[in-house]
């Protein structure tokens, strides 16, 4: 935005008169960034937040304390009090536990059947050197990227 001498006053003049950086970017149609930004660099009088923040800024009046209520009992009620529950020693967390382990850290660790049956176990070839699987799983898992010029013709 050009600031000419006419919009820099009308800046000065809605800003003087309290309206929010919105509402004189929307009278002046910018955005309520180039408001602050001009308002800024014009060294106008600083505003208050609009950001209400605890024990930052003026202090605010504290309220008259209210009086306590107490509730009348109630005449339905007839059943008598109950005792709070004990409350109990939170338990450790357990270990980690792998329901599976692998037979080695070698191992290739290709699940084999379905999980939480009795019959699910981890496949227990010489797995591949940093990978995970061993050579026949490893060429089911890594699947080379075609060249897509293949594709093309």
């Amino acid at each position: 935005m050009d600031w000419t001498e006419e919009a820099i006053e009308r800046l000065r003049a809605l800003w003087a008169e309290g309206h929010s950086t919105a509402e004189i970017g929307r009278r002046m149609g910018i955005s309520k960034n180039a408001v602050v930004g001009k308002a800024h660099r014009l060294n106008l009088p600083a505003r208050p937040s609009p950001i209400r923040r605890d024990g930052a800024g003026e202090a605010r009046p504290q309220a008259a304390p209210r009086p306590a209520r107490v509730a009348a009992p109630s005449p339905r009620s007839t059943l008598p009090p109950v005792a709070p529950a004990a409350v109990a020693a939170p338990k450790p967390a357990p270990a980690v536990v792998r329901p599976f382990p692998r037979a080695s850290a070698r191992a290739c660790c290709w699940p084999i059947g379905e999980p939480g049956t009795a019959g699910f176990r981890f496949c227990s070839a010489e797995a591949l050197t940093a990978k995970p699987y061993c050579a026949e799983h490893a060429a089911v898992a890594y699947v080379k990227v075609r060249d897509r010029r293949e594709d093309a013709a």
